[in-house]
């Protein structure tokens, strides 16, 4: 089959895979949105879950049975379903995603992120986040917060009235940390200290724990590196990525991180600054001891 069929087959079956699940996802979120009793509303939101771990699943098999990748994943075999997890993750191809859904699939439980408020508007998928409780925030400039100060701190505290609803509940947050896709023009514009890494916000990372809360088991540091270089999703789809290595590092998280105000407190945004920028200083140098391994094979 050539690279054109094969992804026109794959993206087919991906597409389907996604309208299927969509329907039972909207009817289950309806529901939960009217059950009078928390516990009932909380049982749903498992079956909503457990959807979403499906549509995972049947994507998972598409790919493993008609396209040619081969996964290298390491450091999930400790993982528990039932836990809480923050994931960091470096950011070069729309392909991480696709990556990190197989990676963490019966693994973990099913990962959600923070989206910006105006994408709940995109087709067919901005429902299914709503139904899935992402958490959708709407970061406020300096240049608002300083017109309105009664706005400081309230895309935390919105947020944080959202992750409510995962208490008690399984969940993975992912975040990347760099905010973008990696690129040699961005890495050169920003002049990053790293050379397979662009900058990562630490305000994410502080903004992400300070609106989970302590209840977070551990954070999962996660390294993607393709051997033959990133290529883009449809690239993916017509079988042109053949290798994917996927490094997870279990971490503990400080415990004075769930409790702080990156913006007005000076230190405590420091401590997580400096946290940060050590953790993206190893996993740069973890992407060249990966990539060195790899090349040593061929």
């Amino acid at each position: 089959m050539t690279g054109f069929l094969l992804g026109t087959l794959v993206g087919l079956l991906f597409a389907v895979n996604t309208l299927f699940w969509f329907i039972p996802i909207i009817i289950l979120s309806v529901i939960k949105r009217l059950m009078p009793a928390k516990g009932l509303e909380r049982f749903m939101a498992r079956l909503n879950d457990a959807c979403a771990q499906n549509w995972v699943g049947c994507n998972k098999r598409f790919s493993d049975g008609l396209l040619p990748t081969r996964f290298d994943v390491r450091g999930v075999e400790t993982l528990d379903v039932n836990a809480q997890y923050f994931i960091c993750s470096n950011h070069q191809t729309w392909n991480d995603i696709h990556v990190l859904q197989k990676t963490f699939h019966g693994k973990a439980p099913f990962f959600k992120f923070f989206l910006k408020q105006q994408l709940i508007w995109v087709p067919v998928l901005g429902l299914a986040w709503w139904g899935l409780d992402f958490p959708f925030m709407r970061r406020y400039t300096p240049a608002e917060i300083a017109r309105n100060p009664a706005l400081r701190g309230k895309d935390i505290e919105t947020t944080r009235k959202t992750c409510e609803k995962y208490q008690g509940l399984p969940v993975t947050i992912f975040n990347f940390l760099e905010g973008t896709r990696f690129t040699k023009a961005k890495h050169a514009r920003q002049a990053s200290p790293y050379r397979h890494l662009l900058k990562p916000k630490a305000g994410g990372f502080a903004f992400t724990l300070t609106a989970m809360g302590a209840g977070l088991s551990a954070l999962l540091d996660v390294t993607i590196v393709y051997p033959e270089g990133a290529k883009t999703f449809g690239q993916f789809l017509c079988g042109e990525v053949k290798n994917v290595i996927v490094d997870v590092r279990q971490l503990q998280i400080p415990a004075d991180f769930f409790a702080g105000d990156y913006e007005a407190d000076a230190a405590y945004r420091k401590r997580v600054q400096d946290y940060v920028a050590t953790l993206w200083a190893e996993k740069d140098a973890r992407i060249e001891q990966l990539l060195s391994e790899a090349r040593r094979r061929t």
